[in-house]
């Protein structure tokens, strides 16, 4: 599922594209994935979007908001007079544009097309008022995020009150929104700790070396776009390519790039798979 980075790459692409034009129509091809009555968002331009842990809202002039969650397969591609010359479109774009997995077609003016397709169908989109967005039940449980309100006492709060493992805490959106799978792995290598360790021993500097930690691969995780390991494309309908430097994750079986004295392993953790360093990251 999309993360931090993923989500922001996509929600600054979307405010690249859409800024300024008006949705004309809708085309809804799957009831299930749209919620709301699409006429409240026709003829009036988009102003800006904005960004919840996982979630992306776009706003409009006429006090409406279109909020989105992609989850596991979705996907906006954008075509029209702002991406004057598209780039060949990424294969994970199943079946092409519009195609068979296209559920939604926001038609903009000056020719736009906004595009969700979405094979597994786990996605959603739905219509609010702007005003009542961030009352939303799933965006009012998010917990604080990095870069945005998670502060290293909060992190260090957070942690000291559960015993849960650390990687599973990390990855709990109502702790703390953003971080994934992807990421909290390689947070993890990267601050020697190991995923299964209680989170609430880590100590005091343990906690510091781990929150700049994450911080740090969520930054290498913007400056390459996202990881494209499963079906995420930026609107442009490329890739990203966080996924060509990931730190440990994806990475079983393969010499730990850190020690050099053992491979990484993968084990479960909360139903997710963990990659870790059994000598760098000691229980």
């Amino acid at each position: 599922m999309p993360e931090l980075p993923e989500v922001e790459t996509m929600r600054l692409q979307l405010k690249k594209y859409l800024t300024g034009h008006k949705i004309t129509s809708v085309e809804v091809n799957n009831r299930k994935t749209f919620q709301g009555d699409e006429k409240k968002i026709l003829d009036t331009k988009i102003l800006d979007t904005r960004r919840f842990g996982k979630v992306s809202v776009i706003d409009l002039a006429n006090g409406y908001s279109i909020i989105t969650h992609v989850k596991l397969t979705g996907q906006f591609i954008y075509r029209g007079p702002n991406l004057v010359k598209p780039r060949e479109l990424s294969s994970k774009v199943t079946g092409g544009i519009p195609g068979p997995h296209t559920l939604v077609i926001f038609n903009l003016d000056r020719g736009g097309v906004l595009y969700y397709n979405d094979v597994r169908r786990f996605g959603w989109i739905k219509i609010e008022k702007t005003g009542e967005v961030e009352s939303e039940p799933f965006i009012k449980k998010l917990g604080p995020e990095p870069f945005k309100g998670l502060t290293l006492d909060l992190f260090r709060e957070i942690l000291s009150k559960t015993s849960r493992s650390i990687k599973v805490v990390l990855m709990d959106q109502e702790k703390m929104g953003g971080v994934g799978n992807i990421y909290a792995n390689d947070a993890l290598w990267l601050s020697k700790i190991n995923p299964k360790t209680p989170a609430k021993n880590l100590k005091n500097e343990e906690a510091r070396i781990l929150f700049d930690a994450i911080l740090k691969v969520l930054e290498e995780g913007l400056k390459y776009g996202g990881a494209s390991e499963l079906a995420f494309v930026t609107p442009d309908g490329t890739e990203g390519n966080y996924q060509n430097h990931t730190l440990v994750y994806g990475h079983e079986g393969e010499p730990c790039d850190r020690c050099h004295k053992t491979v990484i392993k993968k084990v479960f953790l909360g139903g997710r798979g963990t990659y870790f360093c059994p000598f760098c990251q000691k229980e």
